[in-house]
């Protein structure tokens, strides 16, 4: 034990006194420093990439003056390696609150000047604090990406790292939405945690996703790839599907991420925000009659069909490059935030596979989480046929979308605009699956098959007897039509509300939404269902 001599006392007494003013001024120093980095340079370095700072991606993304940063004196306390003499604040990834028009959102961003934005046991726990802070506080987890994974030096602990944060980004699933921006590398097992949150944005040129990058591949395949060609934004938006969006620049980027949080809900015990809106709520939409052809073998564009629905045209696409055939997009119907699946005549005829089915059902389970309501138009031949598809799975993958919209309790409306054939009319949210509402256009046609293959089979011995076989296959396609194909016939038997005039189409849905705002339905009591994954 240490005994104060008189020599102690008289030199505690000699020194200077340290008023508030000067720990504030050291105070103020040091924060300056920790947002400068340890080294100047490495800012440099940064920009000269094309990339910005984590804290300039956090003035982009955040209302300005509005970010709260939690420990930024954080630091390591790992030792080996020369990491006992390398301990910068913040211990590379910066950690807040903020708000994005007005409303409260949570993020991290890592700082790839430090360590090179590398995952570590405190990194990773400054992580975790803050997705606890967002689901406590119920609101939007955003994640600015940019590291080199697990940090080596720190080894297993910085693998539990990654554990925990993988268990957070499942818990939070479905509660508050979960956003990923990738805007730099994202390797090995630190690509997992993007992959379970609800939307992952890319930036051409500067973030890449893989699991194991192009040299193990070269190793063990022999094929050369580089970074991008490999996981790069295009590659992930318009082949693997794991990028929602992707942007040729870090502020275009943001910015998107800015509009998509002003549609969602801030968790799942509220409804989106509702906008106003100058779009008159019964303004006809007779263009429709136009933009769509009559013959269901003509190809048209479905994104034209949203743009006249909607309010001012305006929607907002996910996955527009994956699988073309289905359109997902967020809009809004009267100041109302509401999701649209719709069959895309313009890719493939607008025909169902593997792709569409997984995209449309990921859509449809975001929505019904948080409360967003869906209308589902309808244009589509069935199921894409081939064998690649069948060994593919197109069974037990095609069944996800049917999973979804079955599963699904937010308010439901389909809109059969032309053909709507075989399983995959029953899937496209049809009156049997649990539709709401199902409504459909005069020149719909809702059968097993198109009625020429119908008449095929049906009809197949008076065909081949007949002495001009043409004429009566026209014959038998024509019957076959009027008795089981007319617009009226589904109508007939209670599986379409209504057959609507076209130009009516925006006034209906919005009041029939309206109607449903305060629909109620409670699925069986059960731990989870067991959705074909």
């Amino acid at each position: 034990m240490h005994i104060v001599s008189s020599t102690d006392e008289d030199s505690a007494t000699d020194a200077p006194v340290r008023d508030l003013g000067t720990w504030l001024d050291e105070l103020t120093e040091l924060k300056d420093l920790v947002r400068q980095g340890p080294d100047p340079a490495a800012t440099e370095r940064q920009h000269a990439k094309g990339k910005l700072t984590a804290h300039e991606r956090i003035e982009l993304l955040l209302d300005e003056g509005s970010f709260t940063e939690i420990e930024a004196l954080r630091r390591h306390r790992a030792t080996g390696f020369g990491m006992e003499q390398r301990r910068p604040y913040s211990d590379g990834v910066i950690t807040g609150w903020g708000t994005v028009h007005g409303r409260t959102v949570f993020l991290y961003a890592h700082d790839f000047r430090v360590f090179g934005g590398a995952l570590g046991e405190a990194h990773a726990e400054k992580i975790q604090k803050v997705m606890d802070l967002a689901e406590a506080a119920g609101a939007p987890l955003v994640s600015l990406n940019d590291g080199a994974g697990a940090r080596i030096q720190e080894g297993v602990t910085a693998l539990a790292g990654y554990g925990g944060i993988f268990r957070r980004n499942t818990r939070c699933s479905g509660v508050i939405p979960q956003i990923s921006v990738m805007l730099g590398p994202c390797a090995g097992g630190a690509a997992y945690s993007p992959a379970l949150t609800d939307f992952v944005f890319m930036v051409r040129g500067t973030s890449q996703m893989f699991i194991t990058g192009p040299d193990v591949v070269q190793a063990v395949t022999g094929e050369r790839v580089s970074q991008d060609e490999l996981g790069g934004a295009d590659v992930h938006a318009g082949t693997s599907g794991v990028a929602a969006f992707a942007y040729d620049d870090e502020e275009q980027c943001l910015e998107e991420v800015r509009y998509l949080l002003s549609l969602l809900p801030s968790n799942n015990r509220e409804l989106p925000p509702k906008s106003p809106v100058a779009d008159s709520p019964v303004r006809s939409t007779e263009a429709l009659i136009d933009l769509v052809p009559a013959d269901p073998s003509r190809s048209y564009d479905m994104r034209k069909v949203i743009e006249e629905i909607v309010d001012d045209g305006e929607h907002f696409e996910v996955s527009e490059r994956w699988a073309a055939n289905v359109i997902c997009t967020l809009s809004r119907l009267d100041g109302h935030v509401t999701g649209i699946v719709a069959n895309q005549p313009g890719s493939m005829a607008g025909v169902l596979d593997i792709e569409a089915s997984e995209k449309a059902a990921r859509f449809v389970q975001f929505c019904d989480a948080f409360n967003i309501p869906l209308v589902t138009l309808v244009d589509v031949p069935g199921f894409l046929p081939g064998v690649g598809q069948e060994h593919d799975g197109i069974i037990r993958r095609g069944a996800k979308l049917l999973y979804a919209y079955c599963n699904a309790t937010v308010p439901r409306i389909s809109l059969v605009l032309r053909k709507a054939y075989g399983g995959a009319y029953i899937v496209m949210d049809s009156r049997s699956i649990g539709a709401d509402l199902s409504l459909a256009w005069p020149s719909n046609e809702i059968a097993v098959m198109g009625a020429e293959g119908a008449a095929n089979v049906i009809f197949r011995k008076e065909i081949a007897a007949a002495d001009d076989a043409d004429a009566m296959r026209t014959q038998k396609i024509k019957e076959y039509q009027s008795e089981l194909m007319g617009p009226y016939y589904a109508a007939e038997r209670g599986l379409v509300d209504d057959v609507i005039d076209p130009a009516e189409t925006r006034s209906i849905l919005i009041r029939s939404l309206e109607m449903l705002r305060t629909k109620h339905a409670d699925l069986p009591s059960r731990k989870h269902g067991n959705p074909p994954v």
